[in-house]
């Protein structure tokens, strides 16, 4: 622009040089005349005469003004292709975004970024709102809409500081003192083990139990006459309970196996006897039964040796000690060898500072909230202390033992019940002691934080699966649709998206039929885990999908029919209870609530309604079979129909029924009959050892001497599941 001013300016002034040079002629010229003619022409010297300056004034004016005009129209022009650069919009990105979150960034609709993508290699019909883009298509999509782009910085969060609560140094063993054992009563169902600690404790707790069996967890404090205090933990024996004895041996000093002398080495004795390796427990053989006629004690010793289980009478340092739990015979000898076996591995613990110990169970109890059952192994606990067990916390506002009696302090190896917690505790969770509230919500939150970033990452790793997947379908489409024409292409998708046509309600419904939403409520955390192990192991998902949506401990609320309801669920209580409140709420909702006092009832009132949501099954009853004889044909109007002479052989044919036609051991066809005769009359049913005449439905099939006819009726039968629990 500059350049064009300047080139302006020389014209003009070339232009007025000339003119200043033609005006000087014309001076000279005028000069000479005007003294010639002075004389004769007096007024000739007062004829105006324009200036020169007056012509370059105006050309300054000119010019002046044209330059006025060059640089309004120039700042006219730089303000418009400063508003044009300052209009387009910064878009913010990052590498791996989906589609979605690229229309969020733009602010746009996401048919924006798939218009901006036709015309270029990118396979539009494959992409997705949740695709990944890469880098290249990111920029173009940001191109075409006329807008910048700009990286976003990835934000680092700190590394936040451990917070979390941990057990103390090993103490100085001069602090130790003796405490008294934890004994673990491990064995197979229905072995005796409950009725064992009920005559050590001279209680009924046996009698108590529903269906006669162990469902959870009991810590005892038991004293016996010579003065020796043992803690003992009695486990569930059944299948269902395996995590429960395996948490029991992991608190206990000393286990103590018993099998019953009639019936040997079951399964959940080996299982008893390998948590007890595993936790490196020594073990005390109580075999019990011995006032049965059938018993066997060197039996089970010899079938225990293949567990390298060996008793003293063998060589190996096992203590077996023969009882019998419902008569009371030589339980202070089991005693005895329990109490000599603790001395023997000293046993100390120090009951000063901070408590630690292990959640044995925990459950909600209506009127006191939270509630666990714990054995403290380090540290006294009192009243006002300061607990955190997994991610809850508690502050103790009451102690009472196994009996409901009210404590002030529990020791090392006592068993306690505790009252305060915020959260209800896992089983098995360890207790740590804290120093204040503050803490304790401190060493909560980090926990909290820690599962959280754990969860994050499983996220993450599960999303980079997802993304290989969708990567390698990707290819394998382009693989397959490459070397077709856009048209052909297109046609071949809306062919495909053809056959994939809504569901019908009928289809929605079977869909629905196949799937079973179940709540779980139990009365402690374990017995919930214990149901929740035995759901792990089903296999049926192929005949109908098993679907936990909600599990938890306590009664059965409102809330837990709101959500049956939602999910057109099944609510399933163990040793729960169900107000009259809530199970009117659930008729009227059309929930069903199932209450279990017993844990293997409950699995099988689950199987049988996993069998109700299966297809029905439709069997073949035989009613009678015949032998053709002979065959010839009839006629009837214009047309021949061929008739076979048959003999009844077993049961009797019903015309109202089924045939079927087996030649050689093959079903040839299935049907109906056109006609049954006996001699010329019509007859409608033909008994074992009678001759008939008999022709199908279909004319075309033809009958051979030897080939059979089967009478038969179709019934339903309700499908059972092929989930086995394993008991």
């Amino acid at each position: 622009m500059n350049q064009k001013i300047l080139k302006v300016e020389n014209l003009l002034r070339f232009h007025s040089i000339c003119r200043q040079l033609h005006s000087l002629g014309q001076r000279k010229t005028l000069a000479q005349w005007r003294h010639v003619f002075s004389s004769a022409c007096p007024m000739w010297t007062a004829q105006p005469y324009t200036r020169p300056w007056q012509t370059d004034a105006l050309v300054g004016a000119a010019l002046s003004q044209y330059r006025l005009l060059v640089t309004k129209k120039e700042e006219r022009s730089r303000k418009s292709q400063f508003s044009s650069t300052k209009s387009k919009k910064e878009v913010e990105v990052w590498i791996g975004m989906t589609v979605e979150e690229l229309a969020n960034a733009m602010e746009k609709d996401i048919d924006c970024v798939y218009e901006a993508l036709m015309n270029t290699t990118i396979n539009i019909d494959s992409l997705e709102a949740d695709s990944h883009l890469d880098e290249v298509w990111i920029k173009e999509v940001i191109k075409k809409a006329g807008m910048k782009f700009k990286w976003s910085k990835l934000k680092q969060d700190k590394v936040r500081e451990n917070k979390d609560a941990v057990r103390r140094p090993q103490a100085d063993p001069a602090l130790l003192t003796p405490r008294s054992p934890v004994v673990t009563i491990m064995g197979h169902v229905d072995h005796g083990k409950t009725t064992l600690l009920d005559k050590l404790r001279k209680t009924q707790v046996a009698a108590m139990e529903a269906g006669g069996i162990t469902q959870h967890i009991g810590a005892f404090l038991v004293s016996l006459p010579s003065g020796e205090k043992i803690t003992f933990l009695d486990t569930p024996g059944h299948a269902a309970f395996s995590a429960m004895r395996a948490r029991g041996a992991q608190v206990t000093d000393i286990v103590i196996l018993v099998v019953a002398a009639d019936d040997g080495v079951m399964k959940q004795t080996v299982e008893s006897i390998q948590h007890a390796k595993d936790a490196q427990v020594p073990i005390v053989l109580a075999i019990n039964k011995c006032d049965k006629a059938e018993a066997d004690p060197e039996k089970v010793k010899k079938e225990l040796l293949a567990y390298d289980v060996v008793c003293e009478d063998y060589g190996g340092d096992v203590q077996a000690v023969h009882v019998s739990a419902l008569m009371g015979d030589n339980l202070m000898a089991l005693a005895e060898a329990t109490v000599t076996l603790a001395e023997m591995l000293e046993l100390k613990a120090d009951p000063t500072g901070l408590v630690e110990g292990t959640v044995i169970e925990s459950f909600t109890d209506k009127g006191r909230g939270p509630v666990t059952t714990a054995i403290i192994q380090r540290g006294t606990l009192r009243k006002g202390s300061i607990l955190v067990a997994g991610k809850s916390w508690a502050k103790v506002r009451l102690m009472f033992d196994e009996n409901g009696k009210t404590i002030n302090e529990a020791c090392p190896s006592m068993p306690v019940g505790i009252i305060g917690w915020r959260d209800l505790p896992s089983a098995g969770d360890e207790i740590l002691e804290v120093e204040s509230e503050p803490r304790a919500r401190e060493v909560v939150d980090w926990r909290k934080y820690e599962q959280e970033q754990e969860k994050n990452k499983e996220d993450l790793k599960m999303i980079e699966e997802k993304r290989k997947e969708h990567q390698e379908a990707h290819r394998k489409a382009r693989e397959k649709y490459g070397t077709l024409h856009w048209k052909e292409r297109s046609f071949i998708k809306y062919q495909e998206k053809k056959k994939q046509k809504l569901l019908k309600p009928k289809e929605k419904a079977e869909r629905d039929s196949n799937v079973l939403p179940i709540i779980i409520k139990g009365d402690v955390d374990g017995s919930v885990e214990a149901i929740l192990d035995i759901m792990d192991t089903y296999d049926a998902s192929h005949e109908c999908e098993l679907e936990l949506i909600h599990f938890g401990v306590g009664d059965i609320s409102e809330n837990d029919v709101n959500l049956a309801e939602t999910f057109h669920g099944v609510i399933y209580g163990f040793n729960v209870n169900a107000g009259n409140v809530i199970q009117q709420s659930a008729a009227k909702k059309g929930v069903k609530i199932k209450l279990h006092k017993i844990i293997y009832r409950l699995i099988e009132d689950l199987q049988g309604e996993l069998s109700s949501r299966l297809p029905c099954t439709v069997e073949e009853h035989v009613v009678g079979e015949a032998s053709i004889l002979a065959t010839f044909s009839v006629t009837e109007g214009k047309k021949k129909v061929p008739v076979a002479g048959c003999r009844v052989q077993k049961g009797q044919l019903e015309k109202p029924k089924k045939f079927k036609l087996i030649r050689n051991g093959h079903v040839i066809w299935k049907g109906s009959l056109t006609s049954l005769k006996h001699h010329k009359d019509d007859i409608s049913i033909i008994k074992t050892g009678m001759d008939c005449g008999l022709s199908l439905d279909d004319e075309k099939i033809e009958f051979t001497v030897g080939d059979e006819i089967v009478c038969y009726e179709e019934k339903e039968v309700l499908a059972k599941t092929s989930w086995d629990p394993g008991f």
